[in-house]
């Protein structure tokens, strides 16, 4: 690395600590007051698995719960493509999830929110393989939703 190269990464790091950047994971940064202290809904289908998973893929297992996760989602899916002789060879999973925040003893939401993302999936093999590339897509989709509800609490805690 040359030496203005590592004085630029240098101007912009003391620029960052001077704004009052600071790590999230880093010793008595706010992310870890989330650490093993978010629970989610009870998980009861494969999405829900999947995202619940995530959080806590993310957060930790919730050891010393402080917080309840609820959260409701809505999946559609859309036709994306077709071949010449009209069938769909490509579908659009579109989820919006709504989520609040509460104390675990209960109370008044600290916080909320709703996300959305996409995914796609092919329908062009098997009727076995279309639906295995279906639940592949929902479990992504599950993965990034449950990523953006991380990325909002740990930006809400450092606030």
């Amino acid at each position: 690395m040359s030496w203005s190269r590592r004085a630029l990464l240098l101007a912009a790091a003391g620029g960052l600590a001077g704004c009052g950047f600071a790590p999230v994971y880093a010793p008595g940064g706010a992310g870890l007051s989330l650490r093993g202290a978010v629970r989610t809904t009870e998980p009861n289908t494969a999405f829900g698995f999947a995202f619940t998973r995530q959080i806590e893929e993310r957060l930790g297992l919730p050891t010393q719960t402080q917080f309840d996760l609820s959260w409701t989602v809505a999946v559609s899916s859309k036709a994306l493509a077709l071949d010449g002789s009209n069938n769909i060879r490509r579908y659009n999973l579109e989820g919006r999830l709504d989520w609040r925040l509460t104390p675990a003893e209960g109370g008044a939401a600290l916080l909320s929110g709703e996300e959305s993302a996409f995914t796609a999936y092919s329908a062009t093999g098997s009727t076995i393989s279309t639906l295995e590339s279906e639940r592949d897509a929902r479990r992504r989709l599950a993965v990034i939703l449950a990523d953006k509800v991380v990325a909002r609490l740990l930006a809400e805690a450092g606030a």
